[in-house]
Parts: structure tokens; C-alpha cells; sequence
């Protein structure tokens, strides 16, 4: 196996060796972890398309785990490729705001409000301060209308169960789109305001089901679809572009 990659005292967490890889002329982060109960190579690209991870039966030779990559190139190239270029936040770029693509334009106002309009049959995103400051007020405008759509719909769902939230927090997580504690807390991940609208509900039907079934067994799901009856459509949405959104930099 790999000479660094030793399991940690006590077992039970697998142990893993850091690479780098280069595809397509980019260089990324390649975490390589083994377990003992893993049959098979199993690759994967980390949301947002900044990492990579690939986790292999414990002591399967080195030569083998290279050839895998080699064979895998072309099918990470064709992967990669998704997260480059798909959402320029410039001037003149694309946002997606509930699941309609809006133009991206700075009103060359410092104080100027960030605001989503109907310029004729296209939607716009209007946006003020300076130009260096563009990502982080694109960024806070998605915040304040993710709270805003996820308090809206999380009120009603909870109505429907008579249940309550003792309180809903938005973070930029990359593990979770949401999260629902015992003690009644829900937490979402900003970013899905940037999906359609039947994501989002899913996604705030899911968190609030949460609030009655703390678990994901046939009750929990049953009770899923009755808040949300999109449920199906929108988990395989979030599945296939869920990392999309993950990918967009507004740093």
C-alpha cells in the first residue's frame, strides 16, 4: 500500500494520504482513504469541484489505485468541465434566484440597493456598491431572500404538523443542504435559494419533517411527501445539480 498511509491507533477511522492530481490542466486536492469494508475504488468529486476523494479497499496496491485514475481521466475531464465557467459573477454574468437565470448588472451606484427586476421579458439583477465589493453583495442579497422564502415556507409546513421551530439559521455548509436539531433548531444552506422553487420547499418540508420523525424511515419520507409533493422531483434535482451551486465562488 501507500508508505504514509497508516491506520490511526485504537482503529476504526480509516487512514488516508493526500495527493494532487491534475486534470485538464488544473491542479486538485486528491484525499485517498482506505477501508476495510470498501469492495471496490469508489471516486468522488467533492461539491463545488475543488477536491477530489477517492476511497479504496485497505491494502490494495499502489499500481492498481494509478491505474484507476488513468482509466478515469476522460470521465473526470467530462465532470470537471461542468464547474468552469457556468456562473460568472460579473458584470454582464449570470445568477440563478429561484431557478431563473438573471443578468448580472451594476448600477454604478455606491449606495445603490441590490435588487432583483423585469428589465422587459428578461430578469435582472441590479446590483450597486463597488466593483470589488460585487460577489459579497450578490452573495448577501441570496442570504436575506433565502431567509425570507425559507421562514415564509417553513411557518406553513410547521402549521400543517403542529409542530414548531425553536429557530432557523442559514449557513454555507458543503456536507448538508440542512440540518434539524433535537431541540427544534433547523438550519439551511443559503445556497438553495438559488434552486427552483419546488427544491426549495422540498428542502424546507424535509428539515420541518424532521421536527416530528427524526430519522429517515418510511414515516419520515411518507410525511415528506404529503408537506412536499415534489419530493421525488426535487431530490433528484439536488442530486444532479446540487454540486452546481456549491461550485459558485463568492469569495
Amino acid at each position: 500500500m501507500f508508505p504514509s498511509l497508516k491506520r490511526r491507533r485504537g482503529g476504526g477511522t480509516p487512514a488516508q494520504v493526500m495527493r494532487e492530481i491534475e486534470v485538464a490542466g488544473k491542479v486538485l486536492p486528491l484525499t485517498i482513504r482506505q477501508n476495510a469494508r470498501a469492495s471496490r475504488l469508489t471516486l468522488r468529486i467533492e461539491p463545488g469541484g475543488r477536491s477530489l476523494k477517492l476511497t479504496v479497499p485497505e491494502g490494495l496496491p499502489e499500481r492498481e489505485v494509478s491505474a484507476f485514475l488513468t482509466r478515469h481521466h476522460g470521465w473526470l475531464m467530462t465532470k470537471l468541465a461542468r464547474f468552469s465557467g457556468e456562473s460568472e459573477l460579473e458584470h454582464g454574468g449570470m445568477i440563478f434566484i429561484r431557478g431563473v437565470a438573471h443578468r448580472i448588472e451594476r448600477t454604478g451606484r455606491i449606495r445603490g440597493l441590490t435588487e432583483a427586476v423585469m428589465v422587459g421579458e428578461e430578469a435582472v439583477l441590479m446590483v450597486g456598491g463597488a466593483e470589488e465589493h460585487l460577489r459579497r453583495r450578490i452573495a448577501d442579497f441570496l442570504k436575506k431572500e433565502a431567509r425570507f422564502e425559507l421562514e415564509r415556507l417553513v411557518a406553513i409546513y410547521c402549521g400543517r404538523i403542529d409542530r414548531r421551530a425553536r429557530s432557523l439559521s442559514l449557513k454555507d455548509t458543503r456536507s448538508r443542504w440542512g440540518s434539524c436539531s433535537a431541540e427544534g433548531d433547523l438550519s439551511f444552506s443559503w445556497r438553495i435559494v438559488m434552486a427552483p422553487p419546488k427544491v426549495i420547499a422540498y428542502l424546507a418540508a424535509h428539515e420541518v419533517a424532521h421536527l416530528k420523525e427524526m430519522n429517515h424511515g418510511p414515516n419520515f419520507w411518507s410525511l415528506c411527501e404529503r408537506l412536499c409533493p415534489d419530493t421525488n422531483d426535487a431530490r433528484r434535482w439536488l442530486k444532479r445539480n446540487g454540486t452546481m451551486l456549491h461550485a459558485i465562488d463568492f469569495g
